[in-house]
Protein backbone atom coordinates (compact mmCIF):
# COMPACT_ATOMS: atom_id res chain seq x y z
CA UNK A 1 0.00 0.00 0.00
CA UNK A 2 1.85 2.93 -1.28
CA UNK A 3 2.43 6.04 1.55
CA UNK A 4 0.20 8.88 1.58
CA UNK A 5 2.12 11.94 0.83
CA UNK A 6 3.07 14.55 3.34
CA UNK A 7 0.82 17.61 2.04
CA UNK A 8 -2.09 14.75 2.17
CA UNK A 9 -1.71 13.93 6.08
CA UNK A 10 -1.16 17.67 6.87
CA UNK A 11 -4.24 18.47 5.41
CA UNK A 12 -6.53 15.58 6.48
CA UNK A 13 -5.40 16.83 9.57
CA UNK A 14 -6.42 20.46 9.46
CA UNK A 15 -2.95 21.98 9.94
CA UNK A 16 -2.87 23.66 6.32
CA UNK A 17 -5.39 24.88 3.85
CA UNK A 18 -6.00 23.71 0.53
CA UNK A 19 -5.06 26.98 -1.06
CA UNK A 20 -1.84 26.42 1.47
CA UNK A 21 -0.65 23.29 -0.02
CA UNK A 22 -1.31 24.36 -3.78
CA UNK A 23 1.08 27.27 -3.18
CA UNK A 24 3.61 24.87 -1.58
CA UNK A 25 3.16 22.85 -4.27
CA UNK A 26 3.60 25.04 -6.87
CA UNK A 27 6.77 26.28 -5.62
CA UNK A 28 8.11 23.01 -5.24
CA UNK A 29 7.48 22.85 -9.12
CA UNK A 30 10.68 25.52 -9.71
CA UNK A 31 12.96 25.41 -6.81
CA UNK A 32 12.89 21.36 -5.99
CA UNK A 33 12.80 20.96 -2.16
CA UNK A 34 11.12 18.70 0.16
CA UNK A 35 6.94 19.89 0.40
CA UNK A 36 7.64 20.14 4.25
CA UNK A 37 10.46 22.64 3.44
CA UNK A 38 8.58 24.86 1.73
CA UNK A 39 5.51 25.10 3.66
CA UNK A 40 7.41 25.67 6.77
CA UNK A 41 9.53 28.38 4.61
CA UNK A 42 6.10 29.56 4.44
CA UNK A 43 5.05 30.01 7.77
CA UNK A 44 1.85 27.85 7.43
CA UNK A 45 3.45 24.68 9.44
CA UNK A 46 5.78 24.16 12.45
CA UNK A 47 8.80 22.11 12.73
CA UNK A 48 6.58 19.67 14.77
CA UNK A 49 3.78 19.31 12.51
CA UNK A 50 6.70 18.33 9.41
CA UNK A 51 7.97 15.65 11.86
CA UNK A 52 4.41 14.31 12.68
CA UNK A 53 4.09 14.16 9.56
CA UNK A 54 6.75 12.26 8.52
CA UNK A 55 6.33 9.65 11.37
CA UNK A 56 2.57 9.14 9.98
CA UNK A 57 4.00 8.63 6.86
CA UNK A 58 6.65 6.75 6.96
CA UNK A 59 5.96 5.06 10.24
CA UNK A 60 9.35 6.30 11.83
CA UNK A 61 9.49 6.39 15.70
CA UNK A 62 8.31 10.22 16.95
CA UNK A 63 10.53 11.40 19.33
CA UNK A 64 10.48 14.25 21.67
CA UNK A 65 11.99 16.26 24.69
CA UNK A 66 15.50 14.19 24.45
CA UNK A 67 17.55 16.57 24.80
CA UNK A 68 17.51 17.34 28.76
CA UNK A 69 18.19 13.80 29.02
CA UNK A 70 21.68 12.22 30.08
CA UNK A 71 23.61 10.49 27.46
CA UNK A 72 27.01 8.03 27.80
CA UNK A 73 30.18 9.07 26.67
CA UNK A 74 30.13 5.68 24.78
CA UNK A 75 26.60 6.56 22.93
CA UNK A 76 27.92 10.55 22.15
CA UNK A 77 31.45 9.12 21.12
CA UNK A 78 30.07 7.27 17.98
CA UNK A 79 28.50 10.84 16.44
CA UNK A 80 31.27 12.62 15.07
CA UNK A 81 30.04 16.67 16.42
CA UNK A 82 30.69 18.10 12.77
CA UNK A 83 28.29 15.21 11.37
CA UNK A 84 25.49 15.86 14.42
CA UNK A 85 25.74 19.33 13.61
CA UNK A 86 25.29 19.61 9.45
CA UNK A 87 23.14 16.17 9.23
CA UNK A 88 20.99 17.46 12.30
CA UNK A 89 21.39 13.77 14.15
CA UNK A 90 21.75 13.06 17.41
CA UNK A 91 22.62 9.20 19.29
CA UNK A 92 19.85 7.98 21.24
CA UNK A 93 20.27 4.23 22.21
CA UNK A 94 22.69 1.45 21.53
CA UNK A 95 21.09 -1.88 22.04
CA UNK A 96 23.30 -4.96 21.03
CA UNK A 97 24.28 -3.58 17.81
CA UNK A 98 21.46 -1.31 16.72
CA UNK A 99 22.06 2.46 16.89
CA UNK A 100 18.61 4.36 17.54
CA UNK A 101 18.85 7.67 15.68
CA UNK A 102 17.50 10.84 16.13
CA UNK A 103 17.18 12.54 12.75
CA UNK A 104 15.65 15.92 11.08
CA UNK A 105 15.76 13.69 7.84
CA UNK A 106 15.11 9.88 8.55
CA UNK A 107 14.97 9.73 4.60
CA UNK A 108 18.34 10.26 4.23
CA UNK A 109 19.66 6.94 3.61
CA UNK A 110 22.71 7.55 2.14
CA UNK A 111 23.88 8.57 5.62
CA UNK A 112 22.75 5.94 7.09
CA UNK A 113 24.09 3.57 4.83
CA UNK A 114 27.43 5.21 5.68
CA UNK A 115 27.43 5.48 9.54
CA UNK A 116 26.03 1.68 9.46
CA UNK A 117 29.41 0.56 7.38
CA UNK A 118 31.46 2.64 9.71
CA UNK A 119 30.13 1.57 12.85
CA UNK A 120 29.52 -1.82 12.48
CA UNK A 121 26.02 -1.44 13.46
CA UNK A 122 22.59 -1.33 12.04
CA UNK A 123 21.00 2.40 12.27
CA UNK A 124 17.15 2.63 13.39
CA UNK A 125 16.40 5.99 12.45
CA UNK A 126 13.89 7.76 14.43
CA UNK A 127 12.12 11.46 13.69
CA UNK A 128 12.11 14.27 15.79
CA UNK A 129 12.90 18.07 14.82
CA UNK A 130 15.57 20.14 14.00
CA UNK A 131 15.11 22.20 17.13
CA UNK A 132 15.14 19.34 19.73
CA UNK A 133 17.90 17.59 17.43
CA UNK A 134 19.95 21.58 17.98
CA UNK A 135 19.27 21.64 21.51
CA UNK A 136 20.58 17.89 22.27
CA UNK A 137 23.54 18.16 20.11
CA UNK A 138 24.39 22.31 21.97
CA UNK A 139 23.94 20.89 25.22
CA UNK A 140 26.00 17.21 25.17
CA UNK A 141 28.56 18.15 22.44
CA UNK A 142 29.49 21.68 22.00
CA UNK A 143 31.41 23.21 24.87
CA UNK A 144 29.24 25.94 26.94
CA UNK A 145 32.51 27.98 27.20
CA UNK A 146 32.94 31.98 27.25
CA UNK A 147 31.87 31.62 23.56
CA UNK A 148 27.83 31.11 24.61
CA UNK A 149 28.06 34.25 26.36
CA UNK A 150 25.94 36.80 25.08
CA UNK A 151 26.60 40.63 25.20
CA UNK A 152 25.39 43.78 23.31
CA UNK A 153 29.39 42.99 21.32
CA UNK A 154 28.61 41.88 18.31
CA UNK A 155 29.80 38.45 17.38
CA UNK A 156 31.11 38.10 13.51
CA UNK A 157 32.03 34.31 12.85
CA UNK A 158 34.81 34.47 10.24
CA UNK A 159 35.79 31.58 8.45
CA UNK A 160 39.35 31.44 6.14
CA UNK A 161 41.99 29.28 5.74
CA UNK A 162 44.56 31.89 5.41
CA UNK A 163 46.19 32.63 8.58
CA UNK A 164 47.87 36.08 7.56
CA UNK A 165 44.57 37.15 5.78
CA UNK A 166 42.13 36.33 8.65
CA UNK A 167 44.47 37.69 10.95
CA UNK A 168 44.25 40.86 9.38
CA UNK A 169 40.74 40.79 9.21
CA UNK A 170 40.15 39.81 12.55
CA UNK A 171 42.40 42.57 13.98
CA UNK A 172 40.48 45.14 11.93
CA UNK A 173 37.07 44.01 12.95
CA UNK A 174 38.10 43.79 16.57
CA UNK A 175 39.34 47.81 16.16
CA UNK A 176 36.03 48.44 15.12
CA UNK A 177 34.34 47.44 18.44
CA UNK A 178 33.38 43.13 17.09
CA UNK A 179 34.16 40.54 18.34
CA UNK A 180 35.57 37.80 16.38
CA UNK A 181 35.40 33.91 16.31
CA UNK A 182 38.25 31.91 13.70
CA UNK A 183 37.67 28.63 11.61
CA UNK A 184 39.94 27.74 9.10
CA UNK A 185 37.45 25.32 7.17
CA UNK A 186 33.46 24.73 6.32
CA UNK A 187 32.80 22.08 9.01
CA UNK A 188 34.91 23.68 11.80
CA UNK A 189 32.70 26.98 10.83
CA UNK A 190 29.40 25.15 10.78
CA UNK A 191 30.11 23.22 14.22
CA UNK A 192 30.98 26.82 15.85
CA UNK A 193 28.05 28.46 14.34
CA UNK A 194 25.60 26.08 16.36
CA UNK A 195 28.00 26.75 19.21
CA UNK A 196 28.25 30.47 19.16
CA UNK A 197 24.58 31.75 16.70
CA UNK A 198 27.04 34.67 15.78
CA UNK A 199 25.49 37.82 14.41
CA UNK A 200 26.74 37.14 11.06
CA UNK A 201 29.16 34.90 9.43
CA UNK A 202 32.40 35.85 7.04
CA UNK A 203 33.25 33.24 4.87
CA UNK A 204 35.53 32.45 2.09
CA UNK A 205 33.89 30.80 -0.52
CA UNK A 206 36.64 28.41 -1.46
CA UNK A 207 37.55 26.54 1.55
CA UNK A 208 38.71 23.00 1.79
CA UNK A 209 36.26 20.05 2.15
CA UNK A 210 33.41 21.96 2.50
CA UNK A 211 33.18 24.98 0.17
CA UNK A 212 31.25 28.18 1.39
CA UNK A 213 28.36 27.44 -1.05
CA UNK A 214 27.70 24.26 0.81
CA UNK A 215 28.02 25.73 4.49
CA UNK A 216 25.30 28.46 3.39
CA UNK A 217 23.55 26.05 2.05
CA UNK A 218 23.96 23.64 5.02
CA UNK A 219 23.40 26.88 7.76
CA UNK A 220 20.68 27.64 5.78
CA UNK A 221 18.94 24.75 6.08
CA UNK A 222 19.15 24.64 10.07
CA UNK A 223 16.43 25.97 11.71
CA UNK A 224 18.91 27.31 14.43
CA UNK A 225 21.04 29.10 12.28
CA UNK A 226 18.98 29.88 8.77
CA UNK A 227 18.56 33.81 10.15
CA UNK A 228 21.95 34.40 10.40
CA UNK A 229 23.49 37.00 7.63
CA UNK A 230 26.69 35.30 5.28
CA UNK A 231 28.84 37.61 3.31
CA UNK A 232 31.24 35.94 1.15
CA UNK A 233 34.30 36.47 0.30
CA UNK A 234 35.93 35.55 -3.25
CA UNK A 235 38.92 36.15 -5.46
CA UNK A 236 36.72 35.85 -8.49
CA UNK A 237 36.14 39.44 -8.90
CA UNK A 238 33.67 39.30 -11.54
CA UNK A 239 29.99 40.92 -12.03
CA UNK A 240 29.33 37.35 -12.79
CA UNK A 241 30.24 35.52 -9.50
CA UNK A 242 28.66 38.62 -7.45
CA UNK A 243 25.24 38.10 -9.13
CA UNK A 244 25.74 33.98 -8.71
CA UNK A 245 26.58 34.38 -5.27
CA UNK A 246 23.86 36.99 -4.56
CA UNK A 247 21.10 35.25 -6.28
CA UNK A 248 21.87 32.15 -4.01
CA UNK A 249 21.10 34.12 -1.35
CA UNK A 250 24.60 35.47 -0.03
CA UNK A 251 23.14 38.77 2.14
CA UNK A 252 26.76 40.44 0.33
CA UNK A 253 29.46 39.75 -1.80
CA UNK A 254 33.40 41.22 -0.86
CA UNK A 255 35.49 41.17 -3.34
CA UNK A 256 39.71 40.11 -2.90
CA UNK A 257 42.15 41.92 -2.32
CA UNK A 258 39.98 43.17 0.39
CA UNK A 259 39.35 46.66 1.42
CA UNK A 260 39.00 47.11 5.08
CA UNK A 261 37.06 50.30 5.57
CA UNK A 262 34.57 48.97 2.53
CA UNK A 263 34.29 45.72 4.61
CA UNK A 264 33.27 46.75 7.74
CA UNK A 265 30.47 49.23 6.17
CA UNK A 266 29.40 46.19 4.09
CA UNK A 267 29.28 44.42 8.02
CA UNK A 268 27.72 47.71 9.53
CA UNK A 269 25.18 47.36 6.83
CA UNK A 270 24.46 43.53 6.38
CA UNK A 271 23.73 43.57 10.39
CA UNK A 272 21.60 47.20 10.25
Amino acid sequence: MPHKKMGEILLEKKIISQENLDKALEQQKRIKKPIGQILEQMDVVLEEDIAQALSTQFGFPLVKRFAQHKFSAEILQLIDPEIAVSKLVFPLKLDKKTLYLAMANPLDMTLQSDMSFKLGLRVSPCVSTPGEITRAIRRHYLVKDQLLAKSAVKTILLINQYELEASTIEAALQKEGFEVVRAATGGEGLTLAAQIVPNLILTETVLPRMNGEQLYSSLKSNTMLFKIPIIALSSKATPEEEVRLLDMGFEDFVSKPLNMPRLVARIRKALR
